[in-house]
């Protein structure tokens, strides 16, 4: 990479989708001069403070990594002004840039952010694009504004949602997508050929953050609805139902031809765990028991036999 497209930049992001991206810039040459991730949080039974994946992967290739609990801060944002960037890249932080960051770089913040702009605006945009039934989704590369992800988009990159993708899949695609598309966006930006697009006024909608009472599955809608609130919250934090009084996350189903029945949605159907929903059914292919691990549907019949008849929920 020479001196002209070789960029000083800062890093910002926390969970494992990031990382892909910050390895990309790391392998495209660009001087990633400082590290920003979420501190340290207490983690598994030890509550032991255990830095985020994308703090370790800095650490393991040598950036210094800082853990602010706030921006907002005046001598933190010096100390970020003081890195001399000339473009932050930002992905799944989880915290809110006040202006005097946003416009410390000299060309700018710019988010990864996992949907198709303007739709899915917001914390939750892949759970919420499978949920709502889309059948596609992908990964803009945003110029940062003050607004909720309202920035001119720099690229974009879209791919299907297809019956079997759950959210887990959707983010292990998206992540991969990321990282090459920031490094195709910062080459645009540093060549002085980038064409910000301003985002279209209509079809805006918010991808809210997932609340837990939500997880609950609500076997009064059609199938093809449960499907989509099965999906789009596996692997986490999983869709749950009540069986025979034990809760059970159910992390994949099979929504079934639609038959007539007259039977209260949430009952079993037949011996192999068929559930009635409003209209048609879902018949579970992973299901988890609390305390457990993720089994198939015939290896958990086999331990929690759940007869024709049972209402669960």
């Amino acid at each position: 990479m020479n001196a002209v497209s070789r960029l000083r930049l800062a890093f910002m992001g926390t969970p494992d989708f990031a990382v892909p991206t910050l390895q990309a810039l790391i392998a495209a040459g660009h001087e990633v001069a400082a590290v920003y991730s979420q501190p340290p949080r207490p983690a598994n039974r030890g509550h032991k403070l255990t830095p985020s994946p994308v703090h370790r992967a800095a650490e393991a290739a040598g950036i210094e990594v800082r853990t602010p609990r706030t921006l907002r801060d005046a001598d933190e944002q010096a100390r970020f002004a003081a890195l001399g960037l000339d473009a932050a890249v930002v992905v799944a932080y989880g915290l809110i840039l006040p202006a005097a960051v946003l416009w410390a770089p000299r060309l700018g913040c710019f988010n990864l952010h996992a949907s198709i702009l303007p739709r899915w605006r917001g914390a939750a945009p892949i759970q919420r694009a499978i949920w709502a039934g889309d059948d596609e989704t992908g990964v803009a590369v945003m110029a940062m504004s003050e607004g909720l992800d309202e920035g001119p988009i720099v690229l974009e990159e879209r791919i299907d949602i297809g019956p079997a993708d759950t959210a887990g899949t959707i983010h292990d695609r998206l992540s991969a997508i990321g990282g090459p598309l920031m490094v195709d966006a910062l080459a645009l930006l540093a060549a002085g050929r980038a064409k910000p697009r301003p985002q279209v006024a209509e079809g805006i909608t918010y991808a809210r953050k997932i609340l837990k009472e939500e997880a609950k599955i609500d076997f009064a809608q059609p199938a093809e609805a449960v499907d989509c609130q099965i999906r789009a919250l596996s692997p986490a934090p999983g869709a749950y139902t009540e069986i025979l009084g034990e809760r059970c996350k159910i992390l994949l189903a099979e929504p079934l031809p639609e038959e007539g029945h007259d039977v209260v949605p949430g009952t079993v159907l037949d011996g192999d765990l068929a559930i009635a929903c409003a209209t048609g059914a879902v018949r579970p292919q992973i299901v988890q028991r609390a305390g457990r691990g993720p089994v198939s549907r015939a290896e958990f019949l086999r331990g929690f036999a759940v007869p024709a008849g049972t209402v669960v929920g």
